[in-house]
């Protein structure tokens, strides 16, 4: 059983909160404020009922021009919720636990980027991260630990699976709907199609084997680079520039794998048809008229319009992965069509990561879930356990 809010007596106590606020920045300043937006709910709820909140994330990675203080992250998060939100550059140092010692119930204290300290870039077995400086120095100063990350929760970091070993600790309503919905797809709507694409080829073939493999899937329909691999497995010939990118960008493994999986289930849809770039322009080949000189960089119209049949007499759809190159626009047609093809769908379900990223910039909506999480999604899908979620269970 994993606690929720439901469970957590929040009136006069200190609560440490992990969220996942990791956004695009430009300068000093947030360029997406959607990630700080999911976490509202969980904030409004644990302030509304007199708790006092130490807000713990990350934001980028050492080296990274995104590798940033938590400050903008502060000010947008006093703008986004009715209590007051202050923040410190400290973490777990004794100016730190003093500003969370002074917090008063319904105030809120976002503590620096915990990313800023070394254990926390670090994997550790839940019983070794509460033994980081990060857990035995900042834990004395909280009553109970929330963890909302679910776009974190495949990472084993003192942050997010130390504090559950030395406190109570519960699930927030992000990462408590994120389980709900991606842990309960086995009794959502039949029939039941996945649409998988993007450019991670090997994570999409293990999530096909896996649904396949489980009987979650009714259909699967291959796009973009995963796509082009899953051809090329059942002996088509893509053409020279299509067949060096992929293994280029080190599919070739893969090949035989997909062509494997395409053999033993009959559930496997590959593209019929293909755009490839023209020296920037779109033109569409018949998968029976291949091979072609360009780059394939989406799916063509035939294609568009057998899936889309699919997605809209589905019972639910899981999208994962973008179906081309959607950020040049004569190559976006396949990911806005099919995208909104899947919203049309009696229940339909978004991957997070890439996929979201689409959505927002296609400007799509209309989708019963939207993760928050890339990995933490497709671990799910896969069916491999999350260590965050597992340092929570009681």
């Amino acid at each position: 059983m994993i606690p929720t809010l439901d469970d957590l007596s929040c009136e006069e106590v200190t609560v440490g909160v992990r969220i996942d606020v990791n956004s695009p920045v430009s300068g000093s300043e947030l360029a997406d404020d959607a990630r700080l937006r999911a976490h509202v709910d969980t904030l409004a709820q644990l302030l509304e009922g007199g708790a006092c909140v130490a807000i713990l994330a990350h934001q980028g990675r050492p080296g990274s021009e995104d590798f940033t203080s938590l400050a903008p992250h502060a000010a947008r998060l006093d703008e986004l919720l009715e209590y007051p939100i202050s923040h410190t550059d400290a973490l777990w140092s004794a100016e730190a636990r003093e500003r969370v010692g002074a917090l008063n119930p319904g105030e809120a204290l976002v503590l620096e980027n915990t990313r800023f300290y070394a254990e926390e870039y670090m994997t550790f077995e839940p019983g070794r991260a509460a033994r980081t400086h990060l857990i035995e120095r900042l834990a004395p100063a909280l009553d109970a630990y929330v963890n909302d990350a679910f776009a974190a929760a495949h990472r084993s970091q003192p942050s997010l699976v130390g504090f559950p070993q030395v406190l109570p600790g519960y699930a927030g309503r992000v990462m408590e709907r994120e389980l709900e919905v991606l842990g309960g797809i086995e009794e959502s709507p039949t029939p039941r199609v996945y649409v998988l694409g993007g450019a991670k080829v090997s994570d999409s073939i293990a999530v096909a084997r896996s649904v396949l493999e489980r009987g979650l899937a009714d259909r699967v329909l291959t796009t973009g680079l995963l796509g082009n691999v899953f051809l090329l497995g059942s002996g088509v010939e893509l053409g020279t520039r299509s067949a060096e990118f992929v293994y280029e960008q080190g599919y070739f493994d893969e090949i035989d794998a997909a062509g494997d999986l395409a053999e033993a289930y009959g559930k496997i849809e590959l593209p019929t048809d293909v755009a490839v770039d023209r020296d920037g322009e779109r033109e569409e080949i018949a998968v029976s008229d291949l091979p072609a000189d360009g780059l394939a960089k989406d799916v063509g119209s035939e294609t568009i319009a057998g899936y889309s049949l699919i997605l809209e007499n589905a019972g639910t759809v899981i999208l994962n992965g973008p179906a081309g190159v959607f950020e040049e626009p004569a190559f976006a047609t396949g990911t806005e069509a099919l995208y909104a093809a899947a919203s049309r769908a009696e229940h339909s379900i978004v991957g997070g990561g890439d996929t979201a990223a689409a959505l927002r910039r296609l400007g799509i909506s209309g989708f019963d879930h939207v993760s928050t999480g890339g990995g933490a999604a497709l671990r799910m899908l896969t069916d491999e356990p999350l260590p965050a979620v597992e340092a929570l269970r009681r």
